[in-house]
């Protein structure tokens, strides 16, 4: 017999639009509408995102300097019977951002709680469904570190027999690919504002994408697909 305590405290997990404000599931308006409180990284991003669905639930901000106090917040109202959402900025919380934390911190300290997912839109995804390469497996790393450890974070990007799909901000992506241009001759699908207006896929050797990169200007969010062929 499972004696352990049956669930009734719930924290959803919700996946939001990574740019079009179209891309949510039905689910997750209905879960946004229904919780207590909504757990976001910037209230005004999440804001854009209730205000088109007419959405009106109080917001907490957690992100990755949240502190200790505001933590044990947000465990104290799930503890209250508080169910709460837990949103990213943009795509599926706990990838590439502080909700993987949040989420380990609340199951070590709450026997009853239930971790919901409600799935939906994700840079991750999307970039591998388009980029033509054998994504049936593939690595997934995240952001490049920004200063210690660069160098030998691409260099171990050639060592990967399979497809290798990371993050960059507009700051650092022509840095990213030229990095990518010394290390090896990899093929590589850039895919920029994805889902949004101005959304832009670059397939081809770095070097080449740099070029176009430097005529256009490296505006938005981009998420990168890098395959060396064996």
């Amino acid at each position: 017999m499972d004696l352990r305590p049956e669930p009734f405290l719930k924290l959803y997990v919700v996946a939001t639009p990574i740019g079009n404000l179209k891309d949510i599931t039905i689910r997750a308006i209905e879960t946004l509408k229904e919780v207590d409180f909504i757990l976001c990284e910037d209230t005004r991003e999440t804001k854009k995102i209730l205000d088109f669905y007419d959405i009106k639930k109080p917001l907490i901000s957690y992100h990755q300097h949240t502190g200790l106090k505001k933590t044990e917040y947000i465990v104290n109202l799930l503890k209250q019977d508080k169910n709460l959402a837990l949103v990213s900025d943009a795509g599926t919380p706990g990838i590439s951002d502080p909700g993987n934390k949040l989420i380990e911190i609340v199951v070590s300290q709450i026997d009853n709680l239930e971790i919901v997912s409600i799935p939906g839109p994700s840079a991750l995804t999307a970039v591998a469904s388009i980029c033509g390469f054998p994504v049936d497996k593939f690595v997934f790393l995240g952001f490049p570190p920004h200063k210690k450890g660069r160098q030998k974070f691409f260099k171990q990007l050639a060592e990967h027999d399979l497809p290798v799909i990371i993050y960059e901000s507009p700051h650092r992506i022509l840095k990213t690919l030229l990095e990518l241009s010394k290390v090896s001759d990899f093929d590589i699908v850039v895919a920029r504002e994805i889902t949004k207006k101005f959304e832009t896929i670059y397939r081809g050797k770095p070097d080449v994408i740099i070029s176009r990169l430097e005529a256009e200007g490296p505006k938005g969010e981009f998420a990168i697909v890098i395959w060396k062929k064996s």
